[in-house]
């Protein structure tokens, strides 16, 4: 069994993701960092040069690919709940946590990373609520969601320990 955190950019997923693996002793994996030595760009260079549609092909790929694995907690992009069968996949073997923050949580997180493609708006903010509406239908279907807007990464990584037992 695995664990797979999903969820908006800026909710934790990979400081979760890592705690959470060290804490149970299995591996972690990133999925944007897979795709990135795969073809050998940041996300953000993936956008500007290939596209989207580019990108989520190659985040398919990769999920297909660590969803064989066992024992893993994955970390996967904020898209990645946007295809049904990416989903599929992840819930053959694994437990789909959905991070969430609220959007001046997460504003303020990440306003100070450039590598944030889809929020290269006049209003970033604004973008992040208006994405997170969108989305929200998607995350629904995670069999669990912890909002780490007021909580430590050692305070989710054990109220998603003590949810999976």
């Amino acid at each position: 069994m695995n664990i797979v955190l999903v969820g908006f950019m800026g909710t934790g997923k990979s400081a979760v993701g890592r705690a959470l693996a060290q804490k149970l002793g299995w591996q972690f994996i990133d999925t944007d960092e897979t795709i990135e030595k795969e073809v050998g760009l940041s996300v953000g260079e993936i956008f500007k040069r290939k596209g989207e549609p580019y990108f989520r092909h190659a985040e398919s790929r990769a999920v297909a690919l660590v969803s064989l694995l066992d024992k893993t907690v994955i970390s996967c992009g904020g898209g990645v709940v946007l295809k049904a069968e990416n989903m599929d996949e992840l819930e053959k073997n694994g437990m789909v946590v959905c991070l969430t923050a609220n959007p001046a949580t997460i504003y303020n997180r990440i306003r100070h990373d450039n590598g944030r493609p889809l929020l290269k708006v006049a209003d970033p903010q604004a973008k992040i609520g208006e994405l997170l509406e969108a989305r929200s239908q998607y995350y629904k279907r995670c069999r669990l969601a912890v909002d780490t807007s007021a909580m430590a990464v050692d305070e989710v990584v054990e109220y998603i320990i003590n949810s999976v037992k």
